[in-house]
């Protein structure tokens, strides 16, 4: 059709130039738009080739054949083919299940004999602290989902202030022009004056087109990458010279049989305004750099640093129920099997962005922020603590894991929590409150490292699930995963929280464990007035004693005369 078409005169042929040059800028300028495309293609490559030969040749079969028998019999087949493949790949989810396995096989593991203690607890959960910015913005502005990330040395909730998505004008002419960075360790998070950081970015997440964050960063890959990788999760952080930076994690697909998701690098965004020429930059060639995980050390502010993508972590984690075999998870063995437990309520789910102290756990494991998941048997009813996993957030090509379940230690896992709270304090509307985001607590106390896990009571909103009460005072309790007792602790006075928990739980521990006493304060006497004493008593005693002495020595030196 082409050929006879160009042959048909020179005004054809310039026609056909100019609409294939039209052509291959398009293809070129929107390759942000049909990326998803391709990407599908590289994650079911197999699947697609394997349905594509089967496909071909029963097709030329079907042509072949002479009788009508035949040709129901071949379309018969290939029906029972594509309906077989979708019952066990999709509907018994075959597929995810290979993928898994292939993370499981590709898997850094190293397991951990003690358990790493906390440190710089956060105080409010996720969904908190997203309720408390959107209450401090207008009506034209969004806020981005919150996300702990390290400040230098502090750990941050960073969030970007952007055009609301409400008003499509907004995001095709407003700039992101705000940053909310509030500490994670105060029960009192401020979302004004120092906290509200001004800076200007012309690519955000809720803005449109070129200078969508999406668009911008798929723009950026090259031919190669497109088939590859995949934008994740925006992170918001100050780089090594103190400029603040849209760090864009990435997502490499990695396989052939059934390809599964590995940390890819991140794609770094600087602020500043945009213009004519950064106009053109975005539509041809995108916008950022990046930095490939090997070179994410070089780079002070991404080590220990949470720019890991949850979907790629979550699935690390799920892939320890190959433990104990390829055929352990299937419905008739699951001896070992695992899963992450969901959380109700439209709750933040796992993984919890946790601050860990490596220093005396004997591993290489750095000390900083982790991706923690509490993983427990797959059966609705068993709640038990069977793998605490540490996930590295800033990429490393590592995975930590405690095995609870193999050292018999019979603790109650992260499902177990709400209703162990709400026990407690039986006064409470329940119906109206629910405590959230069971993260980790591990603490030497009283002679050993000691599990509990810290929960917030939050209130929900009865019209919208997703509203969250963000107080600035929650109320605070700690579940001892061992023992099971919920201790309810004041949030005011964390360096309280120890003795609090081992004024509640003492008697139990000696008489379980045979522990010896702690916490125990000395007496001193300080500035305490002598007492008044009456001083003739002792000096009435002293003369009544010498009276005496001098009479018993009289009598003794009279028989002495006696005597001679």
């Amino acid at each position: 059709m082409i050929k006879n078409y160009w042959n048909k005169g020179k005004k054809q042929k310039r026609i056909t130039i100019i609409f294939g040059l039209v052509l291959l800028f398009l293809l070129f300028v929107l390759r942000d738009d049909y990326q998803p495309a391709l990407l599908f293609v590289r994650k079911y490559i197999f699947i697609i080739l394997l349905s594509g030969i089967v496909l071909f040749f029963g097709l030329r079969k079907f042509r072949r054949s002479a009788s009508t028998g035949a040709r129901l019999a071949i379309l018969g087949l290939l029906l029972a083919f594509f309906g077989l493949l979708y019952i066990v790949g999709w509907h018994f989810r075959m597929y995810d299940y290979m993928k898994t396995y292939n993370v499981f096989n590709n898997l850094n593991r190293v397991e951990i004999n003690e358990l790493p203690l906390t440190q710089n607890e956060r105080i409010q959960p996720l969904r908190n602290v997203f309720s408390m910015a959107n209450e401090s913005v207008g009506e034209t502005k969004d806020v981005s989902l919150p996300h702990l990330v390290r400040i230098e040395n502090e750990n941050k909730w960073t969030m970007a202030i952007q055009p609301t998505e409400k008003y499509v004008w907004q995001g095709m002419t407003d700039n992101t022009e705000e940053v909310f960075a509030v500490s994670s360790t105060t029960p009192f998070p401020r979302f004004s004056s120092e906290n509200r950081i001004p800076v200007t970015f012309s690519i955000g997440e809720s803005l449109k087109f070129s200078r969508n964050t999406y668009n911008a960063v798929v723009q950026r890959f090259n031919f190669f990458k497109l088939f590859l990788m995949e934008p994740s999760d925006t992170y918001y952080m100050q780089n090594d010279s103190g400029q603040w930076v849209q760090v864009v994690s990435l997502i490499k697909w990695k396989g052939f049989l059934f390809p599964y998701p590995t940390f890819g690098g991140v794609m770094v965004i600087e602020n500043g305004e945009h213009d004519f020429k950064d106009y053109l930059e975005r539509i041809l060639i995108g916008k950022g750099t990046f930095i490939s995980p090997e070179n994410m050390k070089n780079h002070d502010y991404l080590t220990r640093q949470n720019t890991l993508a949850e979907k790629v972590s979550r699935l690390q984690a799920e892939s320890l129920k190959f433990l104990g075999g390829f055929s352990d998870p299937l419905p008739w063995n699951m001896e070992t099997a695992v899963k992450i437990p969901e959380m109700p309520k439209d709750q933040n789910q796992q993984p919890y962005v946790t601050d860990f102290d490596f220093s005396d756990t004997q591993s290489a494991a750095y000390s900083g922020l982790y991706h923690w998941f509490g993983l427990e048997p797959v059966g609705d009813e068993r709640t038990s603590l069977s793998f605490s996993v540490f996930v590295p957030a800033d990429g490393t090509d590592k995975l930590y894991y405690y095995n609870h379940a193999a050292k018999k230690q019979g603790y109650a896992g992260v499902s177990a929590m709400p209703l162990k709270v709400k026990e407690s304090r039986k006064e409470y509307d329940w119906t109206a409150n629910t405590p959230v985001e069971f993260r980790p607590y591990i603490k030497d106390i009283a002679g050993r490292k000691r599990m509990f896990f810290m929960g917030t009571v939050s209130s929900i909103s009865n019209e919208n699930a997703e509203q969250f009460d963000g107080s600035a005072t929650p109320d605070l309790v700690l579940i001892d995963s061992e023992y099971r007792d919920v201790v309810w602790i004041d949030v005011k006075h964390p360096s309280e929280w120890n003795k609090k928990v081992y004024n509640q739980l003492n008697e139990a521990w000696r008489s379980s464990e045979k522990i010896g006493y702690y916490f125990v304060e000395e007496s001193k006497t300080i500035d305490i007035m002598p007492e008044s004493t009456d001083t003739i008593a002792p000096v009435l005693r002293d003369s009544l004693k010498t009276n005496e002495i001098e009479r018993l020595q009289r009598q003794i030196d009279s028989l002495k005369s006696l005597n001679n």
